[in-house]
Formats: C-alpha cells, sequence, structure tokens
C-alpha cells in the first residue's frame, strides 16, 4: 500500500493519520516540536477551542466524540459584559441542544496522538522539522531540531498539516502555476487567564462564552474544564488604541480600568502577564491549488488558513479529513489509487467552501467587537428569534447553518446574504421583534431563503427535528 508521511502532528494531522490508519495505511508523522504529552510546550496559537457540528462528526467518525466532549465545556452563548459592567446573555440556538464546545487544544491533540499511535499503523516522529520537498521524487529533507542534522527520506504520498505558515505549502509556490495570498489582519492578540476560584470554582459564568465589545476591539473569555479562563484581547498593532500605546504598566492598567473594568480583579498578574506574553498575528491564507501532481496534498490551515473569529478553524480542518476520508471510501481498491485525480476532486469540493468561512470568520469579527452591541444587530437578532421559532423548519440563520449543521460553508455564506436582506425588510421601521409581519417573513422566507436550503434537506434533518420537536410541545 502507498507509504505516506504527514508533515505536522497537530490536530488536523493526528486525525488523519487515526483515519488512514483505520483504512490500512502505514503512516509516518513528522513533528517539528517535541512531544507534548512527555514536556510542557505551546499546543499552538490559541490555547482553546470551540468545537461544534462539523468537528464533532468528523470525531464520531473515529469513535472519540464522547470521549473528547466528556473534557470539554458546553457554552451555550455570548455573555456580553459592558463598560458598565452590565451583562447581558445572547443565546447561540433555539434550543439547549445547540451550543459549542470549550476545549483545550492541548487535551484534544494529546488524546488524537495516543489513539492514532495506538492504531499500531501511526508513527510520529518528533523533534524533525520538513524544510524542503523534492516533488519529483518524493523526498523530504528534515532538520533534526536538536542537532541541526539534515536527512531525506522518500514518501510515495506527502501530505502538508503543518498549518498556515505550512513549509509544503512554500514549496508549492516555487512551482509554475502555483499561487496563495495571505492577507495579515492588522489586528494582534494576546492572551491573559483568569484562574480557579476556591474549589475550583468558575468566577464568571460557566456556559458561557465572555465577550467585551468595544467597536474597534474587543476583550473574550473561554472557560477552561478546571475552572480558569483563558482571555484574549483583540486589539490593532497601531493607532489611538492599540498595542503600540500600550508600553508601560500605567498604560496597560489604564486602559483595562476604562475598557474592561470587571475584568481587572479578575486576571491573574495582568500588567506583567500582558508585558510577558506575545502578541500573536492572524492571517488568511487562500491557495489556489492544494496538490502537486499525486505527490503531495494541502490539508486544513496549510491550503486555507482563517481568521478564529467564527470558531471554524479546526472545525474545517477537521471537515476536511472528513471529505477526504469519503473520497477514499468510494475508491474501489485503496491498493490502487489514482492520487492525482482524488486530489483533483477533494480540492474541488473543499475550495470554494474553505473560501467561504475564510470570509465569514473576517466578517463574524466586525460583529463580535462592535454589533453586538449595536441597537440594529440586536433588532435583528430578535426578529431572527422569532423567525426561528415561528418556522423553525424554514428559517435557519446563517449562525446556525454554520455551527450546528454540516451543510457546505459556501450555502450557508449565501444563506446567509438572503436572510440579511430578509431581516431588513422585515425590520425597517420596527421597534418591537415581535410584531413582525408573520405573513410577509414567510412569503419571503418560501420565495427566497428555501430554494437555497431545500437541496440540503438531508443535511438539516437532525437540525430541523431538534427544533420542531422543540416548537410542538
Amino acid at each position: 500500500m502507498t507509504s505516506v508521511a504527514l508533515v505536522g502532528a497537530g490536530l488536523v494531522g493526528s486525525l488523519l493519520g487515526l483515519m488512514l490508519a483505520k483504512r490500512g495505511f502505514n503512516v509516518e508523522i513528522y513533528e517539528r516540536r517535541p512531544d507534548m504529552r512527555k514536556e510542557k510546550i505551546s499546543a499552538g496559537r490559541s490555547i482553546n477551542l470551540a468545537i461544534s457540528t462539523r468537528g464533532i462528526n468528523a470525531l464520531a467518525l473515529v469513535g472519540l466524540d464522547q470521549e473528547v466532549l466528556s473534557q470539554a465545556i458546553p457554552m451555550r452563548g455570548r455573555m456580553i459584559h459592558s463598560v458598565k459592567s452590565e451583562l447581558s446573555f445572547q443565546p447561540y440556538g433555539t434550543t439547549d441542544s445547540e451550543y459549542i464546545n470549550s476545549i483545550s487544544r492541548a487535551t484534544l491533540n494529546k488524546i488524537l496522538m495516543t489513539r492514532a499511535e495506538e492504531t499500531g499503523r501511526v508513527r510520529i516522529t518528533f523533534n524533525k522539522r520538513v524544510s524542503a520537498m523534492n516533488f519529483a521524487t518524493g523526498a523530504v529533507d528534515l532538520v533534526d531540531e536538536h542537532s541541526g542534522e539534515h536527512s531525506n527520506k522518500t514518501h510515495d504520498l506527502v501530505i502538508g498539516t503543518d498549518g498556515s505558515a505550512s513549509a509544503i505549502r512554500q514549496a508549492m509556490l516555487n512551482l509554475p502555476d502555483h499561487a496563495s495570498t495571505d492577507h495579515v489582519l492588522d489586528y494582534g492578540y494576546k492572551e491573559l487567564t483568569i484562574a480557579p476560584g476556591e474549589s475550583n470554582s468558575f468566577k464568571l459564568e460557566r456556559n458561557a462564552l465572555h465577550i467585551w465589545p468595544r467597536g474597534t476591539f474587543m476583550l473574550i473569555a473561554l472557560p477552561n474544564f478546571e475552572g480558569s479562563f483563558t482571555c484574549t484581547l483583540f486589539l490593532p498593532f497601531e493607532g489611538p488604541l492599540s498595542f503600540e500605546r500600550l508600553r508601560t504598566p500605567e498604560q496597560v492598567a489604564k486602559f483595562f480600568e476604562e475598557q474592561f473594568p470587571d475584568s481587572v480583579p479578575l486576571i491573574d498578574d495582568l500588567i506583567e502577564t500582558f508585558q510577558t506574553n506575545p502578541t500573536g498575528r492572524m492571517v488568511t491564507v487562500k491557495c489556489d491549488r492544494w496538490h502537486v501532481g499525486g505527490r503531495a496534498l494541502l490539508l486544513g490551515d496549510a491550503a486555507h488558513g482563517i481568521v478564529p473569529f467564527f470558531g471554524q478553524g479546526m472545525n474545517c480542518g477537521f471537515e476536511d479529513c472528513t471529505v477526504f476520508s469519503d473520497c477514499l471510501d468510494q475508491l474501489p481498491d485503496l491498493n490502487n489509487v489514482n492520487w492525482e485525480t482524488l486530489f483533483t476532486k477533494f480540492g474541488a469540493l473543499r475550495k470554494t467552501n474553505t473560501d467561504a468561512i475564510a470570509d465569514m470568520a473576517v466578517e463574524n469579527f466586525v460583529e463580535m467587537r462592535d454589533k453586538v452591541a449595536d441597537a440594529r444587530f440586536l433588532m435583528h437578532k430578535a426578529a431572527e428569534k422569532v423567525l426561528q421559532n415561528e418556522f423553525p423548519d424554514k428559517y435557519i440563520s446563517r449562525y446556525s447553518l454554520v455551527t450546528f449543521s454540516n451543510v457546505p460553508y459556501k450555502v450557508a455564506l449565501e444563506a446567509g446574504k438572503v436572510s440579511e436582506a430578509i431581516l431588513d425588510q422585515l425590520c425597517s421601521g420596527l421597534d418591537d421583534a415581535t410584531n413582525l409581519d408573520r405573513s410577509l417573513a414567510l412569503q419571503l422566507i418560501e420565495s427566497k431563503l428555501t430554494p437555497i436550503l431545500a437541496p440540503h434537506a438531508a443535511e438539516l434533518n437532525s437540525l430541523i427535528s431538534r427544533r420542531t420537536s422543540v416548537s410542538s410541545r
């Protein structure tokens, strides 16, 4: 059977290795970092993840959904913190069954690596960085992170799952007809921590994603299993209110006291942590072609890095694994695969969808930092709640399509634009969402939204059945 190498033992690489092993492939994974199960290291760009339907579906395919969710915390909505420390809650879904799950990136990565190795078909080689690839021969150049020594290893197939700074993607870009665009957000992020209270109690509402929206910037906090919260400040690099203006302890203290007053007594060693922790960058990567012949493929962030504001980066990467596995399962003989044909099919299935979620993630940043406190946005949300309750089998919001279904991201993007236009029309001149015109709403939904969603009824069945069963009680 084909000799397969994966570059990167992060979340996507480890899951894909496990899926390939279950289909009989022997897999070598090269990971530049040490084994995080043995040494304390950074788990990646963020220590928290929000896992939702697409990610859970992928984990279910390898029998790990329940194990992972047992170590996650349900977040049922956004808890909005005003400048005056007033709280308001915005549910994510229409029923108690619709929520996202906060989980430690390291916890999830460790589970996936261990289960992959337990198959006996996956070997992870740590402290080995891939610096280059020869696409003609399938040879990868390996650098030992301790000694600096170089070595070469040849494989039939190499899949780059090595993130947004992918070495395999960089090697591809040296070839004709390969290009990518990297859009670096002019915002950075910095992580802080709220420690657990007594007996590992939570100092904020446990089952919520907390947001301090401030127009051009925001602070968020996600719960951790042991009672802490991981806080992330998203702020412009430059400008009147930016990282460049927060140099001294006095500037940092004043900024937090003015903008996030209720967070100040909760965040551990605020000033010292702020000045010590690195300021991260965020980038959207759109790669034109994801493969070179039948020799190499990009998957996950290596092919389509997105900013974290829809909570879909990992979910999207896991869905890559699901779709790739589905493509394999449709083949008659895994010992005789035309990899170039399969890669072309896989790219055609995924690229329009990954481009769509990349665009929606940037749009959701504006929503989270600004619109969640905007009167027009709140009216739209209230009207949307009415529509979802009145027409649970017909009206499904963009957020629900992205987060609580497996409908293609491209469809969610198109449906979201239509929904926004419907809400604009229904809310015009309205001061109370409960008074919206139900008859007009149904007419608009059936004429504009239903044609987009109808072809995906099978994917929406479970979501609709949950809602209709609740509404009929």
